[in-house]
């Protein structure tokens, strides 16, 4: 397992550009026909999702100063 220690604004960046990457697949997916690579991209976008998942749980359950 891998822990990061993040920065407000590292976090921020981070959950941005999970966003950014989960949007973009999306859009690749809907606009390919190549079923081998639709699944692909699929499987990476699951694996984005699962990320910025665990990024929001982390956040929520960062204890409140």
């Amino acid at each position: 397992m891998i822990r990061l220690q993040l920065d407000e604004n590292e976090r921020q960046v981070l959950h941005q550009l999970l966003e950014s990457c989960i949007n973009d697949l999306h859009d690749e997916i809907s606009a390919t026909d190549n079923p081998d690579y639709k699944t692909m991209l699929k499987g990476r976008k699951a694996v984005v999702s699962k990320l910025l998942e665990a990024l929001q749980i982390a956040e929520a359950s960062k204890p409140r100063v």
